[in-house]
């Protein structure tokens, strides 16, 4: 019986490489159609005219373009944000958003479907967890960002990706990993390690392997709350990775890789914008290489919480620049279809 085809974006450069070289090809060949696939956005083998007829023959026998079909596309009123609701070989369904802003687009991208850390006010979270997804999947949803911005006036590349969307990067660690080095190889869509952003909810093992591999990506943890007791309200994993602990595996991070930290504080309406709660974070991370990101918080179905105005967000921030912290208030994209942060589930 012979086996499934594998997926195409499943592979590395040198794995295809070493593919072809096993089929009793050379190496030339993979090559080319590593060309075909990432330079050209070509996945049709009839498009592949320069691919000798029985290598092409062979790859079509052996490989598969899985690409991820659009269930669903939304576009917000802001003009600047979509969100595609991408399915799955196995009937699942994920969520990739498109953001524009200014002289920039970003993918914000899936990494499970559904997440296990079952933060409060996140839709993903209250969902559940489904699955990891493949580092093809992963791939599928940046090369589909790519196609969208390629079919746009002035034939736009992808630049930029932040793995934000639903799941935790971390718990999927060596299938993010291997897409992230397909996505950054420069022989193909050449996404460079400091446009793309991994955001961990605070998975302190993963933390440390990404320390001790000096993986050159920016890193943001999102915290939610300064004191043990109230972080593990909102973020029911702290119970298994402490705040103490998190700090620890933070400031190795930062002293391996010799960069800073991007803080992601979700602001709670009386919760945890308080000036206390500022002063709270002062303490937590005075001295450190860190930046925080103030997200007021997106509405979910599951969360009854409401968004910080601008004005407690600034005196937030005041108190922040106290203790040596640069913070931004990140700007709101996509709420109106709920593509903003905390918001993806994949709701048919």
């Amino acid at each position: 019986m012979s086996s499934s085809p594998v997926n195409f974006h499943d592979l590395t450069r040198e794995q295809l490489r070493a593919l072809t070289v096993r089929w009793g090809f050379s190496p030339v060949h993979a090559a080319r159609l590593w060309s075909y696939v990432y330079l050209e956005r070509v996945d049709a083998w009839a498009l592949m005219p320069e691919l000798p007829a029985r290598y092409r023959a062979k790859a079509e026998a052996e490989l598969v373009f899985a690409r991820l079909p659009v269930a669903v596309e939304t576009h917000s009123a802001d003009g600047f944000t979509r969100k595609y609701l991408l399915a799955l070989a196995d009937d699942r369904r994920i969520e990739t958003v498109l953001m524009r802003y200014t002289g920039r687009v970003t993918a914000c991208i899936s990494s499970q479907a559904g997440c296990a850390m079952g933060c409060v006010f996140c839709a993903t979270g209250q969902m559940g967890f489904v699955r990891h997804l493949t580092p093809g999947e992963i791939v599928a949803q940046a090369l589909h960002v790519d196609r969208v911005l390629q079919g746009a006036a002035g034939g736009e590349r992808l630049r930029n990706i932040v793995l934000m969307g639903m799941g935790e990067p971390l718990h999927n660690y060596d299938a993010v990993m291997h897409a992230i080095d397909i996505l950054r190889d420069s022989s193909g869509l050449g996404i460079g390690a400091k446009r793309i952003t991994l955001s961990t909810v605070g998975v302190v093992p993963g933390i440390i392997r990404l320390a001790d591999e000096a993986r050159p990506m920016h890193l943001a943890v999102s915290l939610h709350a300064a004191i043990q007791e109230e972080r593990a309200a909102l973020v029911p994993v702290a119970g298994k990775w402490p705040l103490a602990e998190l700090m620890d595996a933070c400031r190795y991070y930062i002293a391996k890789q010799e960069r800073r930290i991007f803080y992601e504080w979700t602001l709670i309406e009386g919760k945890n914008d308080t000036l206390e709660s500022a002063h709270a974070v002062g303490r937590l991370l005075r001295g450190q290489q860190a930046q925080v990101n103030l997200i007021p918080l997106n509405p979910t179905a599951g969360y009854g919480g409401a968004p910080t105005g601008r004005e407690a967000a600034k005196k937030f921030q005041a108190v922040l620049a106290e203790y040596g912290l640069p913070s931004t208030v990140r700007q709101r994209r996509g709420i109106d279809i709920d593509a903003g942060c905390g918001q993806l589930a994949a709701a048919k």
